[in-house]
């Protein structure tokens, strides 16, 4: 009986004594590590019985479940695919090692794994001219509708990112309709007018079938970015919350009887100041058709998207972009990224963070010719110059953030945020978000992950960057590490809680990618790729699958005892 109760003991002991940390990535803030793999190997951060606690005291609880991520990423603008076409004409392994370095989601491998792309439907601030997919005035047979108005950047650089990342997501959205839509008879600026909503839904059903004639299924449409920017100098419209409501309902019918009823429409795409008005009116008006909202950055607060989600807790939150901008300071930028938005935003329910453009050149171009969007110029998830490119900040806090939520397993799920307080004496200094990832097999242990901002960083004083000694609490065990003034993420791995199955507060569907094969590698040079020559590409990928505005808020500054929370500058001049 005594040898008996001993094994029971190991078997029940084992699990627990086993739960160990040896994945890390980091991101510092002086630079010395950027998106910086490490692997503890032999000497893994080991989660024993619990002692005192840390500085900070990080308690992760699993039996709070919350959102899925569904991924992180950035808009595919005109400018942006035009400018990866280019490089990939010039130089091809450079652009695929970008294109690995960003949404390669291969588990072991050092992409990021970004996987959701939102896409202009016909012109932005960033294209090279001013069109929409029909420019035939009062055409409303749409007769002369044609997609491929589009540049053939967007669809080939898209379905090449499929190529690496097949649980790309990509979410449609058009910065004006048709100006013969609107009372200004222009794609820049005015009101859309109530007498084209059945026009300009079959418009946007043809949108997402002509993407889907290149290959590419939509996982969310919306009706009009920003609907409250009335912004002259480039595509823009004012269409009100009941014209938006009218156009969702009229659209959604129309998807469903097309063989789009697997595809979400996404309201409002503006502001998180409105986050009480607009976006709860047209879930008032048309609670069948929207399967969420999306929120900006340029007015308000992450928190504000609690207005909508306490109204409608069971519709999706999707955060869809904010931008830095040239000459900020880099380290004030990751540490608001992060406290706002891919911390901040998915603490307030958001399932995807995105940023504004994926790839422009240094002078934040190419923008649409007489725009006045961005002022300074914005800056992309990546500097592209000539054959060489620069990765910036934002790609950083993504990928911190992005490596914390992608599928373990070839097939699996996304990552969901998971509850996590922060205790100690130095609790201010630490800003975390945990999730967990669920895996195909059942007999699997699940992956647990934490991404942790630490800045203590004495920036509004003397400057004087310190680490912080942290115990992490995880189901009645403790670990410890010192986080330095940075961004972390790390992982381990546990058996599934006793409390019973995963589940979401949010009905989230996934789109599977059903891999045949795959064979992909590729070295990523973090920071700058100089220009070469047209060697083979450093990524190489073999893979197959079926699919089964006033005033910004960025002047306002916080401080937390020793933490520098101050915005870095944002675009003042999006919304109006």
């Amino acid at each position: 009986m005594r040898a008996f109760s001993l094994v029971a003991s190991l078997a029940l002991a084992l699990p627990i004594a086993a739960q160990q940390i040896y994945d890390i990535y980091a991101t510092i803030w002086d630079r010395s590590q950027l998106f910086t793999y490490t692997n503890l190997g032999s000497s893994p951060i080991n989660f024993v019985s619990p002692g005192a606690i840390g500085d900070a005291d990080i308690v992760v609880n699993d039996a709070q479940v919350y959102q899925t991520i569904v991924g992180h990423g950035a808009t595919l603008t005109d400018s942006s695919a035009t400018l990866l076409n280019n490089l990939k004409n010039a130089n091809s392994g450079t652009y695929w090692s970008i294109l690995g370095y960003l949404f390669d989601p291969t588990d072991g491998n050092g992409g990021a794994g970004l996987s959701y792309l939102r896409v202009p439907l016909g012109a932005s601030d960033f294209s090279a001219s001013v069109y929409s997919f029909d420019d035939v005035s009062g055409d409303t047979s749409l007769s002369s509708f044609n997609i491929n108005k589009a540049p053939a950047a967007v669809f080939s650089v898209i379905n090449d990112i499929k190529g690496i990342n097949p649980y790309l997501k990509v979410h449609l959205l058009p910065w004006s309709p048709p100006g013969w839509m609107k009372d200004s008879g222009t794609m820049n600026g005015g009101n859309f007018l109530n007498q084209y909503i059945t026009t300009y839904a079959n418009y946007l059903l043809k949108s997402l079938q002509g993407f889907q004639s290149h290959g590419i299924t939509a996982y969310a449409i919306g009706i009009q970015n920003e609907p409250e920017n009335n912004n002259p100098t480039y595509p823009t419209a004012i269409v009100t919350a009941s014209q938006e409501a009218q156009i969702g309902t009229a659209l959604r019918t129309l998807m469903n009887n097309n063989g789009f009823s697997g595809t979400r429409i996404i309201g409002y795409e503006h502001n998180w100041n409105d986050a009480g008005g607009y976006p709860v009116q047209i879930m008032q008006q048309a609670p069948n058709a929207f399967a969420g909202v999306s929120f900006h950055c340029y007015s308000g607060t992450d928190d504000q998207q609690d207005t909508f989600h306490n109204a409608f807790p069971s519709k999706e939150i999707y955060f869809t972009e904010c931008t830095g901008s040239n000459g900020s300071d880099w380290w004030s930028d990751i540490k608001w990224y992060m406290d706002n938005l891919f911390i901040g935003s998915t603490q307030h329910n958001a399932m995807s963070v995105l940023m504004w453009n994926l790839a422009l050149d240094s002078n934040g171009q190419p923008e649409t010719p007489g725009s006045n969007s961005c002022n300074p110029p914005c800056r992309p998830i990546v500097t592209i110059s000539g054959t060489s490119y620069t990765m910036n900040q934002e790609f950083y806090a993504m990928a911190q953030s992005a490596k914390a939520i992608v599928p373990k397993d070839v097939n699996g799920p996304f990552g969901q945020r998971i509850g996590v307080t922060v205790g100690g004496s130095l609790s201010w200094a630490l800003v975390v978000g945990a999730y967990v990832t669920a895996r195909v097999s059942s007999t699997d242990w699940l992956r647990y992950s934490i991404v942790v901002l630490n800045w203590d960083d004495s920036a509004s004083t003397t400057w004087n960057p310190q680490p912080v000694k942290t115990t992490i609490e995880f189901r009645g065990m403790q670990a410890k590490y010192t986080f330095p003034v940075g961004v972390t993420t790390l992982w381990w791995y546990a058996p599934a809680n006793s409390n019973g199955p995963l589940h979401s507060s949010n009905n989230v569907t996934e789109t599977n990618a059903h891999f045949n094969s795959t064979s992909a590698s590729f070295t990523p040079t973090p920071v700058s790729n100089a220009t070469g020559s047209s060697a083979a590409p450093q990524f190489t990928a073999s893979v197959s699958w079926s699919i089964a505005s006033a005033s910004t808020s960025a002047s306002a500054t916080q401080s937390t005892a020793g933490a520098d929370k101050s915005v870095p500058k944002v675009r003042g001049a999006r919304w109006w």
